[in-house]
């Protein structure tokens, strides 16, 4: 992933630019402790194309290109021309004219990658919607690596809707470029998809398919929880049957590691019970907060001003 390119699936970087962006996200991270405005951005427009509803993604990109002192350009899906008919492609090259770097999110799958087309611009896809949410898999890493110390010799399990979940999708592909075992936990129509799992198995991962949580709780690190994706069921009964198949209350952590990571893209729906907010392993906030530190960092690197570890000493003098 260089300067001035597109990031649209977690193909598009390998292990040491994904430790590039963990390290510029904790760099952002202890700058933040200090200063509310960081500079490097100052006189660059982000453009926030968002077709789906979004809070936590939408607004950190946002607040991440504020307090690197850019601009927003925010739009909304049916202001857009994309309502008249207008292609993807020619939409990229009409924002290219306006912003320096865009994100995106829209249900339909690759429909980030038709607009990349026309687009002269740096883009990041936000999700694309079941495919893939590549920030959020390296959000997910960062969390991972902070709550647990590492990134290696780790179980980690997935549960609940891992058929249409694109957050759990790239998470999963990125994390088994690590020494790490799998647990994946669903119910037989929620189950990973094939195309994901090739991946797991072309890595070498280890993995386990099971849909019972309290046969495996005990030997997990990471529990990576998942909400039903309602709007992705053209079958509204299909997701009556399996929307509460699982869920994590105070009792399903009775037999899980002290240092156990209970972690969830958000938002949630009834899947985690809140009675475990006040656990000491429920992780799911902390990822909200990491998402603004390795925005930070992705907008720096695709437009520039990060591009390897040497650049993080120019941080080191704001």
């Amino acid at each position: 992933m260089k300067a001035g390119s597109h990031l649209l699936s977690i193909d598009d970087f390998g292990i040491d630019e994904a430790h590039l962006i963990l390290k510029t996200a904790q760099k952002f991270e202890k700058l933040l402790e200090t200063k509310r405005r960081i500079n490097v951005l100052h006189g660059y427009n982000l453009a926030t194309l968002f077709f789906e509803p979004s809070t936590r993604t939408k607004l950190s990109f946002e607040s991440a290109m504020l307090r690197l002192g850019g601009s927003i350009l925010p739009v909304v899906g049916q202001t857009t021309s994309l309502e008249k008919g207008e292609s993807f492609p020619d939409m990229g090259r009409v924002i290219s004219s306006y912003a320096d770097i865009a994100v995106m999110r829209h249900p339909k799958e690759f429909s980030v990658h038709e607009l990349c087309k026309g687009s002269n611009i740096p883009v990041i896809n936000a999700g694309d919607g079941a495919n893939e949410h590549p920030s959020q898999s390296l959000v997910d890493l960062y969390t991972v690596q902070k709550s647990q110390g590492r990134l290696e010799n780790l179980t980690i399990g997935f549960l609940g809707d891992l058929k249409y979940g694109r957050a759990a999708h790239s998470t999963v592909k990125l994390l088994s470029r690590y020494p790490i075992n799998f647990v994946f936990i669903s119910h037989d129509k929620l189950k990973l998809p094939e195309s994901v799992l090739k991946v797991v198995k072309d890595n070498k991962s280890e993995y386990e398919e099971t849909d019972q949580l309290h046969d495996v709780i005990n030997k997990i690190d990471v529990l990576y929880v998942t909400r039903v994706q309602k709007e992705r069921f053209l079958d509204l009964d299909e997701y009556e049957e399996v929307k509460t198949v699982f869920q994590v209350n105070r009792g399903t952590l009775i037999d899980a590691k002290k240092s156990l990571s209970v972690m969830h893209p958000l938002p949630r729906l009834e899947e985690i019970q809140r009675e475990v907010d006040l656990d000491p392993r429920a992780t799911y906030f902390d990822q909200v907060q990491n998402g603004l530190y390795v925005r930070m960092a992705l907008l720096t690197i695709l437009l520039g001003k990060v591009r390897n570890v040497d650049g993080l000493k120019a941080l080191e003098k704001l």
